[in-house]
């Protein structure tokens, strides 16, 4: 199996943890996980622990992402509970003063979303004020991206040193992730560490998202349903 840093992801909706399916956020359901019982964003961090002591998870806030509330008690909760956890948070962050809000927060590190983004520029200060610590996700929805074109175009200038391959409609689907996309990602910037997001339904697939360049992988369907297990996820560190 290839050795990769994996990163169980959780979204968050409505205070609970849902099951994203393909970018189409209104059909959006609380998860049903093999893991736990009931959508409970501590039950379901604690169970995906038990799993594995994976030391880094993802959340998406989607109501923030969506403008349409928060869910950053739900976070600092959470923080507070799994201090060993570094999580990786994106909550729809588009300006200065919410980036700023966000980091006196303390919750963990910052994903800022390609597609929540008017102005490329906004990732030079965010990266003046992050230093390493900042995470952008590059989003592709139906062959699209979904944000400034100054993103993709100069690389160089905008991207941190870690950046996120994000299909959409791979996410929660059984198309596999999309190794172009990978490929194409982690060739533009070198030393740049690019992580697949968006479809691993299996082993074979993280062997696939190593040979294609990616540092590391979100996965969450493959673990709830089983495809990846305990067994596979000791291999993987």
């Amino acid at each position: 199996m290839a050795k990769l840093h994996l990163i169980p992801v959780i979204d968050v909706l409505r205070g609970k943890v849902v099951h994203a399916r393909e970018g189409r956020r209104a059909e959006y359901a609380p998860i049903q996980s093999s893991l736990c019982e009931g959508s409970e964003p501590r039950t379901v961090l604690a169970a995906l622990l038990q799993l594995h002591p994976f030391r880094t998870v993802y959340f998406a806030d989607l109501d923030a992402i969506q403008r349409k509330g928060s869910n950053q008690e739900v976070f600092a909760r959470l923080r507070k509970g799994f201090p060993a956890v570094e999580f990786w948070v994106d909550s729809g962050i588009a300006d200065e003063a919410a980036l700023e809000r966000s980091l006196s927060e303390g919750i963990g590190r910052t994903v800022i979303g390609s597609e929540s983004l008017k102005q490329a520029d906004f990732m030079l200060v965010a990266r003046d004020i992050c230093q390493h610590n900042l995470i952008l996700s590059l989003d592709f929805k139906d062959g699209a991206f979904m944000g400034p074109q100054l993103l993709l175009d100069d690389p160089q200038r905008y991207w941190p040193q870690c950046v996120l391959a994000m299909n959409l409609e791979r996410v929660g689907s059984c198309k596999g992730p999309d190794f172009t996309l990978i490929v194409e990602l982690a060739q533009r910037v070198p030393g740049c560490r690019v992580y697949a997001a968006g479809g691993v339904r299996s082993v074979e697939d993280l062997d696939r998202v190593a040979a294609a360049g990616a540092g590391g992988a979100l996965i969450a369907s493959a673990l709830h349903d089983g495809r990846i297990g305990a067994a596979q996820l000791k291999q993987s560190v």
